[in-house]
């Protein structure tokens, strides 16, 4: 047994070619309602279902809304493994891993393009209500380490929760099948931004 990014236990498991893996990245901020999409996916090739719902721009309903999301859906008994685009939606609206993990029992890997910046993220936050409360949860979602997907150099970077390391990086490279994202965090931004700005731009 081994930890996870938390420096909790973590169990190691086989990964399966089809774990049913669920993918959430958010849309452009358009207004104070953002959309948030859930694609389910079988490894990196099928799409077996799409969900969504709505946050508040920089709210702090994040973590309750994609619990919602998780237990609503008719997936869930399939679903082995949560892809986090981030740990925040809508501007600062942010995630705390360590309950959503807690209440939904999923391992959780937070995918993101580029090492973040705390210093400028930090800054960010003082404009917020409760900026204390939004910092410890980013503080609290684990180290951060690189993987290389489909780009030698180019990696991205990962947060690991209540799955080692070797296992996430596992599903990571495993799902990274059209491009350096996993294709449940690709298609999430493909179809959020589809619905929202009326045509899908930019990576997720």
């Amino acid at each position: 047994m081994g930890t996870d990014g938390r420096g909790n236990p973590c169990k190691k498991f086989h990964i399966k070619p089809e774990i049913r893996v669920l993918g959430i990245d958010d849309s452009a901020i358009l207004d104070e309602r953002v959309l948030l999409v859930g694609c389910v996916f079988r490894g990196g090739e099928w799409l077996d279902g799409v969900l969504s719902a709505y946050v508040s721009r920089d709210g702090l309903e994040a973590t309750e809304v994609i619990i919602g999301m998780i237990k609503g859906t008719k997936h869930f008994g399939q679903v082995r493994l949560l892809m986090l685009d981030g740990i925040t939606y809508a501007g600062f609206n942010t995630v705390d891993v360590a309950s959503l993990y807690q209440k939904t029992g999923l391992p959780i890997i937070v995918v993101m393009r580029a090492y973040p910046d705390f210093g400028s993220i930090r800054a960010a936050l003082r404009h917020l209500d409760r900026a204390d409360e939004r910092w410890d949860m980013i503080r609290a979602a684990g180290e951060i380490k690189p993987v290389t997907t489909r780009e030698p150099d180019n990696p991205v970077f990962i947060q690991y929760i209540g799955i080692c390391i070797e296992e996430a990086g596992e599903v990571v490279r495993m799902t990274s099948t059209r491009s350096n994202i996993p294709e449940p965090l690709r298609v999430a931004h493909l179809i959020a931004g589809g619905i929202v700005l009326g045509e899908s731009s930019g990576k997720a």
